[in-house]
């Protein structure tokens, strides 16, 4: 077993080395789930930077079996340290997307072509190689009167950190957001903290445990807040060097500003199998018991379950398909949803250079009522096709073309839409 210092990380082999990507993959967790509350309707601007620590990135690139599955990044930028103050590294970074949408909503069943111009400039600080640091504020222009023109702000906090036999990770997210959402058909401000703690501790060669607590806050203009907190905790056994089994229990709280409150109890089982060097594959089932206190309404029995398949083939190429399903509390009066995702992308390096990213994904979402006293009936179903090329020039540069066509179905009217999105994006990073 590698040997652990207090408060401090050294760098490894082995086992711990899995468990630590998954330990800071972890703090990621809760914000996938509330994206999948409230998906965007534009297209994002490609990530070409990360923000996890120093010391997590290279056990990532150094890790045996590892498939690096991601976006262009700029070569040697987080690598050199051009400003250096004592043990803050810092990144400044910029970027500039241009995008024509057609049928984008900014009221449910009225919708607009705009063009969207995003200008983000931020700073990435590594604070030693345990800790990062980044800030990124977004002013974004609408061509069409019928948006209003924001300032957007994301924030987070990444770190590592070890005591003797035990590894732990935190991370703190903030996101302020006033973009189009499928969820509620139109511009919507919504305000995101998540804080999560993580922490992995193993016994002997093979049998560990990974926990996690955490607590998300959203809180969205003219329609309900949610504070959430909650746990998942997982006992982990090696069976082979390639392959693990994990039984998991978790629970958690919903707070809502108005209606009905909730709690929620989930059992899950979790295999995690590396087949070959160049596939890897983990899967996670199980069942949510959730109970709506001082309601009439009965006890919602929810499947839950997440797949992550990789494949590399070749040192060019990456495919990864992803599938989620989980239950979440929605920003309408006494509403939760369940969601189902799954996607599928490509990743390829062209003539050493140029990086093609082309995936699609469908997104299908019910909506169930909390309250005997509200019905619903609404079932959404998102399409979604994307691609973009990215390349890269002056070492820490980047410049993207990007295409998306999205198209949402929903049994409850005003709330379907089609949209073709065109742009490009350049960024540049220290």
């Amino acid at each position: 077993m590698t040997k652990m210092r207090s408060g401090r990380f050294l760098p490894c082999n082995g086992s711990w080395s899995a468990t630590v990507v998954m330990s800071i993959t972890a703090c990621g967790c809760l914000i996938f789930v509330n994206g999948a509350r409230a998906q965007d309707v534009l297209a994002p601007a490609p990530v070409v930077f990360s923000t996890a620590p120093p010391v997590v990135t290279e056990i990532q690139s150094n890790s045996s079996g590892f498939i690096d599955f991601g976006n262009a990044t700029p070569a040697g930028a987080l690598q050199e340290k051009p400003f250096q103050v004592g043990p803050l590294d810092l990144h400044p970074h910029f970027s500039y997307q241009f995008l024509y949408a057609t049928g984008v909503q900014f009221a449910p069943g009225s919708a607009q072509d705009t063009i969207t111009q995003n200008v983000s400039p931020g700073l990435l600080v590594d604070i030693g190689r345990n800790w990062a640091l980044d800030y990124t504020p977004t002013w974004t222009t609408y061509s069409s009167r019928e948006f209003h023109d924001t300032w957007n702000h994301a924030a987070t906090l990444n770190g590592v950190a070890s005591y003797n036999d035990w590894l732990f990770g935190f991370s703190q997210t903030y996101n302020r957001s006033d973009s189009p959402l499928i969820v509620t058909g139109g511009q919507t401000l919504q305000q995101i903290y998540v804080t999560t703690l993580t922490g992995s501790y193993r016994f002997n060669t093979v049998l560990s445990m990974d926990l996690s607590a955490g607590q998300n806050f959203t809180y969205t203009e003219h329609f309900t807040n949610t504070r959430e907190w909650s746990t998942t905790d997982w006992l982990n056994y090696q069976f082979w060097p390639e392959l693990d089994g994990s039984l998991g229990i978790g629970g958690g709280y919903d707070n809502v500003s108005v209606g009905v409150d909730s709690s929620f109890e989930q059992y899950q089982a979790r295999v995690s199998w590396r087949a070959t060097q160049v596939t890897s594959v983990v899967v996670h089932g199980g069942a949510e018991d959730r109970q709506f206190l001082g309601s009439s309404g009965s006890d919602l029995l929810s499947p839950i379950f997440g797949a992550t398949i990789r494949y590399a083939p070749f040192p060019s190429t990456a495919i990864a398909l992803d599938a989620d399903r989980s239950v979440t509390v929605s920003p309408f009066l006494d509403e939760v949803i369940e969601a189902t995702d799954v996607t599928a992308m490509l990743n390829q390096r062209l003539l050493g250079k140029l990086f093609l990213n082309a995936g699609g994904g469908y997104h299908w979402d019910t909506y169930r009522s909390a309250s005997s006293v509200i019905t619903t009936s609404r079932r959404d179903e998102n399409y979604t096709l994307n691609a973009s090329l990215t390349c890269v020039f002056l070492k820490r540069a980047t410049a993207s073309a990007t295409y998306q066509y999205s198209e949402n179905l929903s049994t409850q009217g005003g709330f379907g839409f089609s949209s073709n999105q065109y742009g490009f994006q350049l960024g540049y990073q220290y």
